[in-house]
């Protein structure tokens, strides 16, 4: 049986299965990237609820695995050169998961790029902006009198939305017929902004009629639904 002893974050959060890839993570956007990803590719994985409403997160054995106190962050037992291999920030993950199992993400190396860039994309535009947003229009940013920061965040998230608005016109997926990481990457925070931010009608959601498409047809997928509800919430 793989020893994972070596790793502290066991001992705060035991592996059942430590011959499979052990996930860390809390159902927010940015977690159920992976547990999504893990659900479409079918690579077994156990997971682990890592509460950040209780700053979990920052406790000394997730620290162990990744410094800057975030989710979701992996352990796979069966990393490169089948040695045990830690990785945290969910975009780096998806790549990893890609790799490792050659699906969802196209097998030409172009389009294996352009699929990251979209992954990037959200990275670096999509998961900060929407956060803002959401903290300014439902959270203790609500309570600002200066309303021109969520007019800021609420202005350009609705720009984001039109880039790939733009980019889905004419295709299924972002990635034209093939549903890739780059999908996977966005469809939790897209679902987050109308949903749990209940910013649809700040954003003008509905009027990007493939966004609304294109997120309906994602949260359709089986795999999807599982990866969203992990861990089973009654």
């Amino acid at each position: 049986m793989t020893d994972l002893s070596a790793f502290p974050i066991t001992t705060r959060w035991p592996a059942t299965h430590p011959d499979r890839l052990q996930l860390y993570f809390f159902p927010t956007p940015n977690g159920v990237k992976v547990s999504i990803a893990l659900e479409e590719m079918g690579l077994p994985y156990e997971a682990h609820t890592v509460n950040i409403g209780k700053d979990e997160s920052w406790t000394p054995e997730f620290l162990s695995l990744n410094p800057n106190g975030k989710i979701p962050a992996i352990l796979d037992p069966n990393g490169p050169d089948g040695k045990p291999l830690v990785l945290f920030e969910s975009g780096a993950i998806l790549v990893y998961l890609a790799e490792k199992t050659g699906k969802l993400i196209p097998a030409d190396a172009a389009r294996r790029y352009e699929t990251i860039q979209w992954v990037f994309f959200q990275m670096a535009n999509v998961g900060p902006m929407f956060g803002q947003l959401g903290f300014f229009h439902k959270f203790a940013g609500r309570s600002i009198e200066d309303k021109r920061p969520l007019e800021r965040y609420r202005d350009e998230s609705r720009r984001l939305i039109g880039v790939l608005d733009k980019r889905l016109a004419g295709r299924q997926w972002i990635m034209d017929d093939e549903f890739t990481i780059a999908d996977v990457s966005l469809l939790g925070w897209m679902r987050n902004l109308i949903g749990f931010y209940e910013a649809r009608e700040l954003v003008g959601f509905d009027s990007f009629a493939n966004v609304a498409r294109w997120l309906e047809q994602g949260l359709a997928r089986p795999a999807v639904q599982r990866g969203l509800e992990i861990p089973p919430r009654g």
